[in-house]
C-alpha cells in the first residue's frame, strides 16, 4: 500500500519552506521545478548517493531500472484499450512539428505531457477524462502534416489517417463518453464496471464479476472478459516451455531478460527474488507471486525494485492490479528515522487503541528505510509516492513482515519546487508559524508511521475465511489507507516519538493535527466537477477529517475576512476521535464487515460541499498552486569496455520531460 501522493504528503508539500541555511556548492545549479502544466508540476528528481554504490550494485540497479521501462506499456494499457494507439499518435506528432502551427503544436504537446503523467487520457487521482484543448479537425490538420514531414503513424494497408482518427474521436475528443477511469462512487443505478473505462474488463457487470471472484484463479493478474455465456481470465504472462504465453508475453518477456541481466550481479537473497520473481512471470501463478513475495521481504539489499501487478486502485471492484516498476536504493543518511520505528513495532503495537484480540503479540520487525527512487513507471511513475509498504497480502505481512520505505528524494524535490504557498492562504494566521517550523519533521514522521506502523499492524480474525481486501472488496483501499493514517495521527503524541528524536515536542504533533484537517479541505481542489470523491486515497482523508467535524465537532469550519478555514478546537478530543475511528476500522478490517465499512464511507468519505470546492479551487488559481506532481527521473547510463562489459554506471539528468518520455517509448523498440 501506499501513501500515494495526496495524503500525508499534502502536509509536507503544503508547508515546507525551501531548505534552511547555506547550501553546497552543486546544489545551486539545481532545478526541481521544470515546468508547470495547467494544475500539474513536473519537478526534476536527483539521486544523491548513487556514485558510492558498489559495481555490481549499479549494474543491479541499470538493469531493474530497464526492467521497470520494459513493463510500462503494460501499464497504458490496462488505463485503455487504445491509449498505446493515442500515445504512439501523439508522439509522432510533436516529433515532426514542422509546418504545424505554434500555438496548435504547444497544446497538442501539453496534452501529450498530461497523458504521459497520466499513462494515458484519465487524470491518476481524480479519474477524469483529460481531453486536448484543440478541436478535431484542428487535430487531423496537424496530424496530416505531421504525416507528411516523415511521421509514421502505424496504418493498416489501404488505411487512411481520417479513418484512423475517425475511430478514436470519441475517445480522445469527447469529455462525456467514457468518462471516468474507475467510477468508485457510482450514481444510484449505476454499474460500476460499465461506467468504468480501464481495460481490466471486458463485457461484464459488476454482479457477473462479484459473482465469478470466488472461482477465479488469477483474480489479481489477468484481464476477465465474457465470450458468449462464458468468463474467461485471460492471464498476464510470458509463457514458458510447458505454459502458453498469455496477455503481454512479449513486454513480460523484456522484463524477465532485464531480471535475469540484474540477479548475475545481485547479491544472493536478491538472485532468489528475482528469480522467483522471473518464474511468476513466466507462469502467472499466484502462488510463484507468493513465493517471490516472501522471499522480497526477506531481502535487505541496498539497491531495491518494485516490479509486478501489485496495487487494486485502478479497479473499481478492488480486485485486479495495474502494472509498476521501479529501482531504488537506501538513503543510509535519513533511514534512522524509518529504523527507529521498525525497532519499536512492538512498543506500538502493544498500545493501538483497539481490542487487544487484534493486536499481534509479536509483530514482525518490518524492514524499514528511507530510499531515493531512480525510476517509478505505472502505479508507481511519472506521479510518485511519498511512502510504500509492502506486500498486501495480510498473512504474509503477519508470518513474515513487510518492507517500508519513505522516498526521501520524492519528498525532497516536491519541497524544493513549491515553497510555502498554501500555508500562508489555508492556514490561520495564529497556525503558520508553528506548521511551518515543524512540517518537515511531522511530514516524514507520519509518513514513517503510516508505512512502518499503520499498514503492518493489527491481525484479523483467524475464523475470517479469507484475506480482507477480498471481503471489503471496492471499500478495502480506501478502509487501509485510512487505517493506516489514523495510526500515524494517534501515535504522533507518544512519547517515544520525542525520545527517538523523530519529533521535537508535543507542539510539533498539535501541529500536526491542524496540518491534516487543512489537507482535507485543500485537497478539494482536485475535484473539479461534481460532488463526489473517486480516488481511494482522498477518500480516506476526506472520511477522517469528516467524521471529526460532524461525529465530534473538534473540527470546524469558520470564515474569516470572507475565507474558509479548517479550525481544530480540541486536539485532545480530536486525538480520543482518531481513535474511536480507528478502533472502528480495526474490527471492520479483523471481521471481513463490508456492511460496516459502507456506512462509514458513504456517510463521511465521498461527498463534498460543492461551494467550498468552488472557493478552494479559486484560492488556488490565484496563488498559482498546483494540484498534482510529476517527476522527472535520473538515468542511468552504463560505460562498456571494448569487449561490451559493463564497468561503470553513470547518472545523467535528462534534457527535459519530452525527451525521456520519448526514450521510454523507443527504448524496447530499437
Amino acid at each position: 500500500m501506499y501513501i500515494k501522493r495526496f495524503t500525508i504528503l499534502i502536509l509536507i508539500l503544503g508547508t515546507a519552506l525551501m531548505s534552511c541555511g547555506k547550501k553546497q556548492p552543486q546544489q545551486i545549479q539545481r532545478v526541481y521545478l521544470l515546468e508547470q502544466i495547467g494544475t500539474t508540476l513536473i519537478v526534476q528528481t536527483y539521486v544523491d548517493g548513487f556514485e558510492s554504490l558498489s559495481l555490481p550494485e549499479k549494474v543491479t540497479a541499470y538493469h531493474l531500472n530497464r526492467a521497470a521501462i520494459a513493463g510500462r506499456d503494460i501499464a497504458y494499457d490496462q488505463i485503455h484499450r487504445n491509449a498505446i494507439e493515442i500515445r504512439n499518435i501523439l508522439e509522432a506528432v510533436i516529433s515532426h512539428p514542422e509546418g504545424i502551427d505554434s500555438t496548435v503544436y504547444n497544446k497538442i504537446l501539453e496534452y501529450t505531457k498530461l497523458f504521459w503523467i497520466n499513462n494515458g487520457m484519465y487524470n491518476y487521482q481524480s479519474r477524469e477524462k483529460s481531453v486536448p484543448e484543440v478541436d478535431f479537425i484542428t487535430f487531423v490538420d496537424a496530424v496530416k502534416t505531421a504525416q507528411l514531414h516523415g511521421a509514421d503513424f502505424g496504418l493498416k494497408p489501404n488505411e487512411t489517417i481520417e479513418q484512423k482518427l475517425t475511430t478514436l474521436k470519441e475517445i480522445i475528443f469527447y469529455p462525456n463518453y467514457e468518462p471516468l477511469l474507475a467510477n468508485k462512487s457510482p450514481k444510484p443505478g449505476e454499474d460500476i464496471l460499465k461506467t468504468s473505462a480501464n481495460n481490466l474488463y471486458e463485457g461484464l457487470t459488476a454482479k457477473e464479476a462479484q459473482a465469478y471472484f470466488p472461482k477465479a484463479k488469477n483474480l489479481l493478474n489477468s484481464k476477465m472478459l465474457k465470450q458468449g455465456k462464458q468468463i474467461v481470465e485471460l492471464v498476464y504472462r510470458a509463457g514458458d516451455k510447458t505454459i502458453p504465453p498469455g496477455l503481454y508475453a512479449k513486454e513480460l518477456s523484456n522484463v524477465i531478460t532485464e531480471l535475469d541481466s540484474a540477479a548475475k550481479f545481485a547479491p544472493e537473497p536478491q538472485k532468489n527474488a528475482l528469480k522467483e520473481l522471473a518464474k511468476y512471470f513466466k507462469t502467472g501463478d499466484l502462488n510463484d507471486f507468493r513465493n517471490f513475495n516472501i522471499a522480497w521481504v526477506k531481502d535487505s539489499s541496498t539497491v531495491d525494485f518494485i516490479n509486478g501487478f501489485i496495487e487494486v486502485y485502478l479497479d473499481a471492484l478492488g480486485q485486479k492490479a495495474q502494472y509498476e516498476g521501479g529501482v531504488f536504493f537506501v538513503d543510509k543518511k535519513t533511514t534512522q528515522l524509518m529504523k527507529g520505528l521498525a525497532d519499536n513495532a512492538q512498543y506500538f503495537e502493544e498500545r493501538m487503541p483497539w481490542d487487544d484480540k487484534y493486536k499481534q503479540s509479536k509483530p514482525n520487525v518490518p524492514v524499514a528505510r528511507s530510499i531515493n527512487l531512480i525510476n517509478g513507471t505505472g502505479e508507481l511513475g511519472p506521479s510518485s509516492p511519498s511512502g510504500i509498504n509492502l506486500p498486501n497480502e495480510q498473512d504474509i505481512r503477519e508470518k513474515y513482515g513487510s518492507k517500508s520505505v519513505l522516498l526521501n528524494n520524492i519528498t525532497t524535490a516536491a519541497q524544493e519546487a513549491v515553497g510555502p504557498k498554501a500555508v500562508n492562504e489555508f492556514a490561520l494566521p495564529e497556525e503558520r508559524d508553528a506548521a511551518i517550523k515543524y512540517s518537515k519533521q511531522t511530514g516524514q514522521a507520519e509518513i514513517a508511521l503510516h508505512e512502518v506502523i499503520g499498514h503492518g499492524s493489527g491481525k484479523v480474525n483467524p475464523a475470517l475465511k479469507a484475506d480482507p481486501a477480498a471481503i471489503l472488496k471496492d471499500y478495502y483501499s480506501a478502509m487501509e489507507e485510512a487505517r493506516a493514517e489514523l495510526v500515524a495521527l494517534y501515535q504522533l503524541f507518544d512519547q517515544k516519538l520525542i525520545e527517538l528524536g523523530i519529533l521535537p515536542n508535543k507542539e510539533s504533533a498539535e501541529a500536526a493535527y491542524r496540518s491534516y484537517a487543512r489537507g482535507d479541505l485543500l485537497q478539494l481542489r482536485r475535484v473539479k466537477t461534481g460532488d463526489t470523491i473517486t480516488d481511494d486515497h482522498m477518500k480516506a482523508t476526506h472520511l477522517i477529517v469528516q467524521y471529526l467535524m460532524k461525529k465530534t465537532g473538534v473540527i470546524e469550519k469558520i470564515k474569516s475576512d470572507g475565507k474558509s478555514y479548517y479550525k481544530v478546537t480540541d486536539i485532545d478530543r480530536m486525538r480520543a476521535g482518531i481513535a474511536d475511528l480507528l478502533s472502528q476500522l480495526m474490527q471492520i478490517k479483523a471481521e471481513g464487515d463490508y456492511n460496516g465499512m459502507k456506512t462509514l464511507m458513504d456517510t463521511y468519505g465521498t461527498k463534498i460541499d460543492t461551494e467550498l470546492r468552488d472557493e478552494v479551487i479559486a484560492r488556488c488559481s490565484a496563488i498559482n498552486y498546483p494540484s498534482y506532481y510529476a517527476y522527472c527521473f535520473p538515468e542511468l547510463e552504463a560505460v562498456r569496455n571494448t569487449a561490451g562489459d559493463i564497468i561503470d554506471v553513470k547518472v545523467t539528468i535528462p534534457k527535459s520531460f519530452t525527451e525521456q518520455q520519448l526514450n521510454y517509448s523507443q527504448m524496447f523498440k530499437k
